[in-house]
C-alpha cells in the first residue's frame, strides 16, 4: 500500500519514443517532479515534438535511453513493441523500472526485461491523445488501467499514476485483451457513428437540390452537421455513463417499429450502405439492452433484406 505521507522518491525517466502518448506522458512525469533526462524520437516529427514539448531532455538512441534512466517508458505502436522490449532488455540493469503505455498487453510482453532483473509494469492511460498539450491535461483526469507482477510494482505502478492525478486501475494479465476491446468499441467505434451521423445529416440538410447554403438564417453551412449533433450526442453520452440503458430514449425506447423502419429507408438512399446497416445493428442492441421484447427487436432485424 502507498504511503501517502511520504514523498515519493524522484526518478530519472526515459522516453521511447515521443509520440502523442510517450510525449504526453512524459510531460506529466515531469510536472509531477520527475527528470525526464532521455527521449528516443527516430522521426522528423518526433524530433521536433521533442524539443517543443520535452525540451530539457536529450535525444538519444534506444540504448542511450535506457542507459540514461531508472524509469523507461515504452510508448511506441503494439506491432513494434516486442523489437524495442528485446533493444530495452539487452541493456536493462537489475531493479530498473520499465513501463509500457500498450492497453492490450500486460506484463507477460515485458518477459525478456523480468528475466534480466527489471521491474516491469504496464500502465495504459484509457484516454485519447491528438498531439496537442491538452493531451497532458486530461491524463490528470484519466483512469490508467495498470497490471504488475508482485505487490511492489503495484505499489510503485499505482504511486505514478497517482502522481500525475490520473486513478489507477488494476486489470488482470489474462483480461488485458478484453479491457482494450471494451475501450476501443467505446471510443474507436464512437468515431465511425458519429461519423455516419453526419453523413446522413448532411445528406439531409443539402436536400435533392443542394442548398447547402440555404440551409440557416445567416447563410451558414460549415459545419453544421456537428453543430446539431454536438449537443444532442454530449447529453446522451452524459445520460448513459449516469443512467446506464435506461438513458435512452427515442423511437427504439418507444417500440416504434414504424419510425425505425422508414430510418431504414431512409438511411438506405445513401451512397454508403454501411450507414442504414451500422444503423440496424446498434437500434438493435440498444433494444437489446433497454429489454425491449422479442417481437420489436425481430422486427430490426440486423441484416439487409
Amino acid at each position: 500500500m502507498v504511503n501517502a505521507s511520504l514523498p515519493a522518491p524522484r526518478l530519472t525517466v526515459g522516453v521511447v519514443s515521443a509520440g502523442r502518448v510517450g510525449t504526453a506522458f512524459g510531460e506529466a512525469l515531469a510536472a509531477a517532479g520527475h527528470r525526464v533526462a532521455a527521449v528516443h524520437a527516430p522521426s522528423q516529427v518526433s524530433r521536433e515534438r521533442a524539443e517543443r514539448r520535452l525540451p530539457f531532455a536529450g535525444l538519444g538512441t534506444v540504448d542511450e535511453v535506457v542507459t540514461a534512466a531508472e524509469l523507461v517508458l515504452l510508448a511506441v505502436p503494439d506491432t513494434e513493441l516486442p523489437t524495442v522490449i528485446d533493444q530495452v532488455a539487452a541493456g536493462v540493469r537489475p531493479g530498473q523500472i520499465v513501463a509500457h503505455t500498450a492497453g492490450a498487453h500486460g506484463t507477460a510482453i515485458l518477459a525478456p526485461v523480468a528475466e534480466r532483473g527489471g521491474m516491469v509494469l504496464a500502465l495504459h492511460p484509457a484516454m485519447t491523445f491528438v498531439d496537442s498539450p491538452d493531451d497532458t491535461a486530461r491524463l490528470a483526469s484519466s483512469c490508467f488501467g495498470i497490471t504488475t507482477d508482485d505487490p511492489f510494482a503495484d505499489a510503485v505502478a499505482a504511486s505514478l499514476v497517482l502522481e500525475i492525478g490520473g486513478t489507477p486501475v488494476r486489470i488482470d494479465e489474462s483480461q488485458r485483451t478484453l479491457y482494450h476491446a471494451a475501450l476501443a468499441h467505446g471510443a474507436n467505434n464512437l468515431i465511425a457513428l458519429i461519423t455516419d451521423a453526419v453523413t446522413a445529416l448532411r445528406a439531409a440538410i443539402d436536400g435533392p437540390h443542394r442548398l447547402a447554403e440555404q440551409a440557416t438564417v445567416d447563410g451558414g453551412a460549415a459545419g453544421l452537421p456537428e453543430q446539431i449533433l454536438g449537443p444532442l450526442v454530449r447529453a446522451s453520452l452524459e445520460n448513459v455513463l449516469a443512467l446506464g440503458p435506461s438513458a435512452l430514449t427515442g423511437p427504439v425506447a418507444r417500440g416504434d417499429r414504424a419510425t425505425v423502419e422508414r430510418h431504414r429507408r431512409a438511411l438506405e438512399t445513401l451512397p454508403d450502405p454501411g450507414v442504414a446497416l451500422g444503423y440496424r445493428v446498434l437500434s438493435a442492441r440498444a433494444a437489446a439492452a433497454a429489454g425491449a421484447p422479442a417481437d420489436f427487436l425481430d422486427s430490426i432485424g440486423v441484416l439487409p433484406e
